[in-house]
């Protein structure tokens, strides 16, 4: 039986809406976090410190997930149902029982933690009922993850005169509707083949793979780019209207220029159809990287252009994400999909905490105009893994 053309037509639609759910609980305290520094008395630095503790809480999470097979020896979709519902209740802690910054950082830790059952484990149901144009199907769920990130923003922009709580009620009513959705409509896919037990040397077993080791080192590269550029971004928009004196408004801008990011994940989607995941990688990584060299100019270029330049940024900055992803799902042993994907993704997001601990301590330093130029060695070292992987012949499968 051909499982490729026997799929209900709502599957992906499913799968990408309930990504985008469990995603949005990523970002939520970031499009609050003015409120809840004057809250609880935070300083400048809570932004840094709130958005490392949601990654400090996924690397850890996808790690004991790794560590135990989880997405490879239990039901997938029961184990999204669960970590949606939990990450949910953690989202909400914060607003009903956080009373200082130790209790955020708790709160927001937990919460990162659970989304570790979110966004790898949706890529493993979306690789178990797609073997064919993965690429493109994970392009449209990298895509949602990109959208969930940014709608904290939108929410917080159009919930102007309710509590800033409302923000978090909403993210965490959206996030458990997903969960439900997902395992009530889509289930574990056909092509799923359950790991049978517990192996304490998988993890170590899957990186002895050439080909799926250099592509784990690119996403490792862009992953030094991404959430950093990500947590940022409203900075870099404060920063010039002051340097400018222009006025815009940040929550509308941050949610644009991240939100089109999912517009580069569908796009490279179709188009690894045609030239291949590594390839379309390639190219949107070399993008991002030139925004990165080029990032202390954009404070000279009129209100048009330096927009317009970050919204290029923001398409390709994770537009490589789900190609980068698809080349790790279809080098990794069949076996071990789930297990690869969420160890890269623990590796990758522990990348991140360097990258913006490292704008946070830096930006008092040596001026928010120049901090972006610090992400230019993840897309050089991502650039120089894709070259090997697909220059040398090592992964030619499209």
């Amino acid at each position: 039986m051909n499982v490729e053309t026997k799929k209900p037509a709502y599957i992906l639609p499913v799968i990408v809406f309930a990504q985008f759910a469990g995603t949005s609980l990523w970002f939520a305290g970031n499009a609050v976090i003015q409120d809840l520094r004057d809250a609880f008395g935070l300083g400048a630095e809570a932004l840094g410190d709130l958005t490392a503790a949601v990654q400090l809480g996924f690397i850890a999470g996808t790690f004991f997930f790794a560590l135990l097979s989880v997405a490879d020896r239990f039901s997938p979709s029961r184990v999204f149902l669960f970590s949606a519902f939990m990450g949910a209740f953690f989202n909400l802690c914060v607003s009903f029982f956080a009373d200082g910054l130790f209790s955020l950082l708790l709160f927001r830790f937990l919460t990162g933690f659970f989304l570790a059952g979110i966004y790898p484990v949706g890529m493993k149901i979306s690789a178990d009922w797609y073997n064919k144009g993965l690429g493109k199907a994970l392009g449209f769920l990298v895509g949602a993850l990109v959208l969930g990130t940014a709608f904290p923003h939108l929410l917080r922009e159009y919930s102007q005169g309710l509590p800033w709580k409302a923000v978090l009620w909403a993210t965490s009513g959206v996030a458990l509707f997903g969960g439900l959705l997902l395992f009530l409509l889509v289930g574990d896919g056909p092509n799923r083949r359950p790991s049978a037990h517990f192996e304490w040397n998988a993890i170590p077993r899957i990186f002895r793979f050439k080909p799926f080791r250099l592509a784990a080192f690119g996403y490792f590269g862009h992953m030094w780019e991404l959430y950093a550029f990500w947590a940022f971004v409203p900075v870099l928009l404060a920063t010039y209207t002051k340097i400018n004196y222009w006025e815009f408004s940040t929550s509308i801008w941050s949610f644009a220029i991240i939100g089109v990011g999912g517009l580069g994940c569908v796009a490279g989607g179709y188009y690894s159809l045609r030239i291949g995941s590594a390839r379309v990688a390639f190219g949107m990584l070399l993008t991002s990287g030139v925004c990165c060299l080029l990032s202390p100019f954009l404070f000279w270029l009129p209100p048009w252009l330096f927009l317009a330049v970050l919204l290029l940024w923001g398409v390709s900055v994770v537009g490589d994400s789900p190609q980068f992803s698809t080349v790790v799902a279809q080098t990794a042993p069949p076996h071990y999909i789930g297990t690869a994907l969420t160890i890269v993704n623990s590796i990758g997001f522990a990348v991140t905490i360097g990258s913006i601990q490292l704008l946070n301590n830096l930006r008092g330093i040596i001026g928010t105009e120049y901090i972006f130029v610090l992400l230019l060695p993840g897309p050089l070292f991502g650039l120089y893994a894709l070259w090997q992987l697909v220059a040398k012949g090592v992964y030619m499968q499209p």
